[in-house]
């Protein structure tokens, strides 16, 4: 069986390191950290990861102000929340809880957040910097992705990285960020032909379809790096894009679902909030 890439124990790490981190600045600086998480409606996996986020801020010493609106709220009226939040000088990081509702426009109030503040490096502005390899705030799943790499010191210069998916989320920025590691990288999405031939090529092979189980190990090459970033939820039960089960022989290290992505994305929620803090007030 393949190595276990272990999220829980390095977002656990990560989080100890910020919090001895928020500390010192606030000795410092006399003003603590602040992360606004605007949540509109009432859908159930979103509460439950705002919760998360919230319980992780309050861990390290950060404060967390939820701004909880309903599903009918206007789109003037949640950009004038976001303008409220980039002009109040105590918030320093401003989340966006994705999905929305079809009749806000996500692009148009995603842009609305200011670049400084977007803790989620969804804007414009985030995305064209990570692309020129500039300093940015980087979207967090593709970030704890590296974190995990570098923490089991997997080799990614010269080797092959296939993504399975092209989302702004998860796809794209991965993939700058592995051509940044100096990986060859091949992305894949629903219109790519022949996808487990492709998938087969993968020295590191990021999952990240939202579809349950879709990588078995016909995908997979014996000894590939193997992480899975897909959600799933089908009758209450969450299954990540990977079947486990079926490819921990062939690979060398693997994610575990849960325990592998999720909490090194909230791990690097709080990476980037504290970014947006000392850039604002450092």
């Amino acid at each position: 069986m393949g190595n276990i890439l272990d999220g829980s124990a390095l977002a656990k790490k990560m989080r100890a390191e910020i919090k001895i981190e928020t500390e010192k600045y606030i000795n410092k600086y006399h003003v603590q950290p602040h992360l606004a998480v605007i949540l509109v409606g009432a859908d159930p996996a979103s509460e439950t990861y705002v919760k998360f986020k919230e319980k992780a801020c309050n861990q390290v010493g950060m404060k967390s102000t939820v701004i909880n609106k309903p599903s009918d709220i206007t789109e003037r009226e949640l950009l004038e929340i976001i303008a409220e939040m980039n002009n109040d000088p105590l918030v320093h990081g401003i989340l966006l809880q994705l999905p929305i509702p079809d009749h806000i426009d996500l692009e148009k109030v995603i842009n609305a957040i200011s670049p400084e503040k977007d803790v989620d490096g969804f804007a414009n502005e985030n995305v064209a910097k990570l692309s020129k390899n500039q300093d940015a705030l980087v979207p967090c799943t593709p970030l704890g992705i590296i974190r995990l790499l570098e923490e089991y010191k997997i080799k990614t210069e010269g080797e092959h990285c296939v993504i399975l998916g092209r989302s702004q989320i998860v796809g794209k920025p991965m993939a700058q960020l592995m051509l940044q590691k100096n990986s060859t990288v091949t992305i894949c999405h629903s219109r790519s032909k022949n996808l487990p031939e492709l998938a087969k090529q993968a020295d590191i092979l990021i999952a990240a379809v939202g579809k349950a189980h879709m990588v078995d190990e016909t995908f997979v090459k014996e000894g590939a790096v193997v992480i899975d970033v897909g959600v799933s939820r089908i009758d209450g039960v969450i299954y990540g894009d990977v079947n486990f089960d079926k490819v921990k022989d062939k690979a060398s290290y693997i994610t575990p679902m849960p325990g592998g992505t999720g909490p090194m994305t909230i791990a690097c929620l709080l990476e980037n909030t504290l970014k947006c803090y000392l850039n604002l007030v450092g």
